[in-house]
């Protein structure tokens, strides 16, 4: 399959080529985790982080969590995309609203380019969760705008891209509880305060992998077969929550349609910092980059809520495979 992608060339992107005789569509980097436990002081963990390319390097937003538990967002540099430095203090947002810089707690964000600015969208806390939004244009200050729905609602994700002119963002709305509510909305807005035309994209069930809730996880990817979404989906076990990762084909103009949508887990938590940990059988894509003249991807995801780990595909590979393995 000849398959183009819209997006840059990122010739220094990390990368590892697949084992001899791995059967698996994605593999894990074999230096995994990338970041440890405890990258800064009084930090317990560290993961479900974005990373972007640039400037010569690389450049993201961190969810780290202290010995409160508490959630914060930290801006992390990295030169070849696998050592990062971090700020030590929490991303202060600038907003003229005080009742929006209202938060208490912000977690697992997603940065996404549109038109030479960087969004960030996150899990803010108002009243419950939302999703928090703020640009950049060089990780420095930061903006903070409107928050883009009530609560309950986590999982915001950008398209890359506006739609005759309208922001698109995936959402999964919830309730007060960490569970309920389980399926991928997509919303859109003219001037990123006021969210409408919300379209149901794809829900929770069968398979069990995802039987319990299936969540956004970086910003797609556009490509000549559609838009390329990974995302994370939950079954409940008798031990609790397992995360694994799968992904979905959505239509180019009208994302709300799926395409294709894989009918199994791409990637499952097998490896020791997946099965061990804060929140052990975890693996939550957030982060993703994609090289335009290659086709290969590196997808950052947090590992047991509690470190950030590594893996590769081939664009043209997932593509193909879902598209062979839908449901």
């Amino acid at each position: 399959m000849k398959l183009s992608i819209v997006g840059p060339a990122i010739p220094n992107l990390p990368w590892q080529p697949k084992p001899a005789g791995n059967p698996d569509i994605i593999w894990r980097y074999d230096a995994n985790p990338i970041i440890a436990r405890r990258p800064l002081p009084r930090v317990t963990g560290i993961y479900n982080s974005a990373v972007v390319p640039w400037q010569k390097g690389f450049i993201g937003v961190f969810r780290t969590e202290g010995m409160d538990r508490m959630p914060h967002l930290h801006v992390g540099r990295s030169l070849d995309g696998y050592k990062f430095e971090f700020e030590p203090k929490p991303i202060s947002f600038t907003c003229d609203d005080p009742e929006v810089a209202k938060h208490e707690y912000a977690y697992d964000p997603r940065v996404t380019l549109i038109e030479g600015v960087y969004y960030v969208t996150w899990c803010n806390g108002y009243h419950g969760p939302t999703i928090g939004v703020a640009r950049t244009t060089n990780f420095v200050h930061f903006e903070q705008l409107e928050n883009a729905f009530l609560p309950y609602n986590r999982n915001g994700v950008f398209f890359p891209r506006r739609f005759g002119g309208k922001f698109l963002m995936l959402s999964r709305p919830s309730d007060t509880g960490h569970t309920p509510f389980g399926d991928i909305f997509v919303s859109e807005s003219p001037d990123l305060t006021y969210w409408g035309k919300h379209r149901h994209i794809a829900g929770r069930g069968w398979p069990w992998f995802q039987g319990t809730k299936i969540g956004a996880g970086p910003s797609p990817i556009e490509t000549s077969e559609g838009w390329l979404l990974f995302y994370h989906a939950v079954t409940t076990t008798c031990n609790g929550f397992v995360y694994s990762m799968s992904a979905m084909l959505l239509d180019l103009e009208q994302p709300w349609k799926v395409i294709a949508r894989c009918k199994e887990a791409l990637l499952c938590p097998e490896a020791p910092y997946e099965v061990a940990g804060f929140v052990p059988g975890v693996c939550f894509p957030v982060g993703c980059l994609c090289d335009a003249a290659t086709g290969r991807i590196a997808i950052y995801y947090g590992a047991a809520d509690t470190v950030t780990a590594l893996c590769f595909c081939q664009a043209d590979e997932i593509v193909e495979f879902v598209k062979s393995n839908s449901l």
